[in-house]
């Protein structure tokens, strides 16, 4: 009835999953794929109601016309010969408890030693799907901050998760250097070229010049100054140091300070371990012409039009101004009103942009994640529309939010960088606890949960602080294993040897647990690239170093269960070998998240 495949050359779930599955059309003749799709295995929530439990039976029932605690009987007794199966029960309304043999979990171990951490858990779900995901994205008018961190860990968590599930990805970046935030960049640059040059100007007095006003005043723009006067010495400025017409410098500045700008931030990106496959800038975008072809394709799809907005919510009807603008019929795929493409003036709209950098995008991916802030929502159902309309339904669009961060320090608010002048730099985060803290604290909520990002909490060796507990448990690991290696020489504890222990003398419940987690891994990585949600991952981090750190404690009081027994060979390569699947696990997923596990700690 069954198939004798190895269930260790899969995910056991999956595995089981299909022969339910089997069983169930034996059960059940009628169903279709539709059904078949949505059955599920999982583990239980509670160890005494077995092992999986299965929604095989519920979801059938309607196709059935039967009641699906009857299915379920049925399928238990399909199910009986099964030799992986020690027992099964009907539980509540129709769910399917199942209990696997020993041997099933035993092996676990002996998988994850063969496989190691670079293939332990990789799927096939996104084979041949390209994923293009966008983070970061910050605009090159200053150092990254807190809020950019956030959203670069997440979108550079979820890349590699989505690699681990088998999909072509793509890291993007896109440059903002267009429109009028990097003019006044520019215009705060030559403020400080002047001030380099010797002819400093009051910051009110320049302001009142700049066309949008001195809008960045940090310190980080002084060295830009500097890299000014050494290239152009005074030849920028007016008669006696004076302030020149624009039209004479803007077109030298700017290029100087968007490469001072973006230079820095891939600096900050670097160290905090990312590095974008691609960088698309908004500005040669324009020049080539990709957004008026964009806006080309869609007018030849009959999909703009002249029109007039309603007038946004929450303003009166004589605080509007009616004005034909050139729009998008978005509301034909989904959104709720109709988007400006044009302005009355006929220039574009920053949505127009966007529909050109995204109809690039689309037309060399098949899916589109955005990693953006909480701030862009309102962004999401616009750009959908674009996206479906362009590539006509074939790309996938997704947004994932960040919501903000708050530092704190001493129980207060961490105090803003002298050197970025308004908020907390990255640069300031990764001096203060370094990269891998930052990565894994970061990725312990759900991205669009708020959070205190508690920088004494981060470093603080206790079981309360996730990073240290996961980095515990993988030290202890690591200090068994070279112990392990001393005394019954480094041949003996290989990968390789400890998979042909005798993986049967893990019998203990703590042994067990420990296995049944690291089993759920493969599972794990599907499960939350499908949701696209990498903090699943640093939770199963948790999970698994709590189960490593339970047996650990248990070998104090029973010493049957201590890894290293002087008079039992069998038992210690056993152990070990459990010992190293755990560490070995870790550092797969902790790999994903692009975390580097501590070898000891101190």
């Amino acid at each position: 009835m069954t198939k004798t495949t190895n269930p260790q050359d899969n995910c056991l779930f999956k595995a089981m999953r299909g022969r339910v599955t089997e069983a169930l059309r034996q059960v059940v003749p009628v169903l279709d794929d539709t059904v078949m799709e949505r059955i599920e295995v999982t583990p239980t929530r509670d160890p005494s109601h077995g092992d999986m439990a299965t929604n095989a039976a519920l979801l059938s029932a309607k196709a059935a016309r039967r009641k699906p605690r009857d299915i379920a009987e049925g399928l238990m007794a399909a199910l009986a010969q099964d030799p992986w199966i020690e027992r099964m029960e009907v539980a509540g309304p129709g769910f399917l408890n199942i209990t696997l043999k020993p041997a099933l979990w035993q092996g676990v171990a002996a998988t994850v030693l063969r496989q190691g951490e670079g293939r332990f858990g990789r799927s096939a779900m996104g084979r041949g799907v390209r994923a293009n995901v966008e983070y970061v994205s910050a605009n090159p008018t200053g150092p990254m901050h807190v809020g950019h961190c956030r959203g670069a860990v997440v979108g550079d968590a979820l890349a590699g998760l989505l690699e681990a599930a088998g999909y072509d990805v793509t890291r993007e970046y896109y440059i903002n250097d267009a429109g009028t935030q990097v003019r006044a960049l520019t215009w705060a640059a030559y403020w400080r070229y002047l001030e380099a040059i010797g002819h400093p100007v009051e910051a009110e007095a320049f302001g009142a010049l700049a066309p949008n006003g001195l809008q960045y005043q940090g310190d980080y723009l002084v060295p830009v100054g500097q890299a000014l006067r050494e290239r152009f010495g005074a030849s920028l400025a007016g008669p006696d140091g004076a302030p020149a017409a624009p039209e004479t410098w803007y077109d030298k500045v700017k290029p100087v300070v968007l490469d001072a700008m973006m230079a820095a931030i891939k600096r900050d990106l670097e160290d905090l371990g990312i590095k974008h496959d691609r960088f698309t800038s908004e500005a040669a975008m324009l020049e080539g012409g990709t957004v008026e072809e964009a806006i080309k394709r869609l007018e030849g799809k009959g999909l703009l039009y002249q029109g007039v907005l309603e007038p946004p919510k929450g303003k009166l009807p004589d605080d509007w101004e009616p004005r034909p603008q050139t729009l998008f019929r978005a509301t034909d795929f989904g959104d709720d009103v109709d988007r400006a493409l044009r302005k009355a003036d006929g220039t574009n709209t920053y949505f127009a942009n966007d529909v050109g950098y995204h109809a690039d995008k689309a037309s060399r991916s098949d899916l589109l994640i955005d990693v953006l802030g909480a701030d862009h929502g309102g962004y999401v159902s616009r750009m959908r529309a674009a996206v479906k309309a362009l590539s006509e339904g074939k790309t996938g669009f997704e947004v994932v939010l960040c919501q903000i961060v708050r530092v704190m320090k001493d129980g207060q608010p961490m105090r803003m960088s002298k050197r970025a002048g308004t908020f907390v730099t990255l640069r300031d985060l990764l001096e203060e606890v370094g990269r891998d803290a930052v990565r894994f604290t970061m990725l312990t909520r759900k991205a669009d949960a708020q959070m205190d990002f508690d920088l004494d909490a981060v470093v603080a060796q206790s079981r309360d602080n996730p990073v240290f507990y996961v980095n515990y448990a993988h030290a202890r690991c690591r200090s068994v294993m070279r112990t392990a290696a001393e005394r019954l020489g480094a041949e003996a504890v290989t990968d390789q040897a400890l998979a042909e222990a005798d993986l049967s003398l893990l019998k203990a419940p703590e042994e067990l647990a420990l296995l049944r987690r690291l089993a759920a891994w493969p599972r794990q990585v599907e499960a939350a690239a499908t949701a696209r949600e990498p903090h699943r991952l640093a939770t199963y981090c948790v999970d698994l170093a709590s189960d490593f750190h339970v047996l650990w404690n248990k070998g104090r009081e029973d010493t049957a269960l201590r890894f290293i027994q002087e008079d039992d060979q069998a038992a210690t390569k056993a152990h070990l070998a459990l010992v190293e699947a755990t560490a070995v696990g870790l550092r797969a997923a902790l790999g994903v998240l692009g975390v580097k596990p501590a070898e000891e700690l101190r």
